[in-house]
């Protein structure tokens, strides 16, 4: 799977759930992707420099979302 295709598809998966969910786990996104985990990694991780997925740590937990998308994205814009 090319880079632009994988993109597309996270996207529209994510954009469809984002009414239940904001944030997933690696593993979800790999089984979107349909890739093994070493392939996923790379993709998932170019998403996240380019903008399109934003990494979020809880500490314990590493999870991604959707650039600008949950609860914690509307309390960082907040003046």
């Amino acid at each position: 799977m090319d880079y632009e295709e994988a993109k597309v598809k996270v996207t529209e998966e994510l954009t469809k759930k984002l009414k239940t969910k904001s944030k997933f786990y690696f593993n979800d996104l790999a089984k979107i992707l349909g890739e093994k985990p070493r392939a996923a990694k790379k993709i998932v991780n170019q998403l996240v420099q380019d903008g399109v997925l934003e990494y979020w740590s809880s500490g314990s937990t590493s999870m991604y979302g959707l650039a600008g998308t949950g609860k914690q994205a509307h309390a960082e814009h907040e003046d």
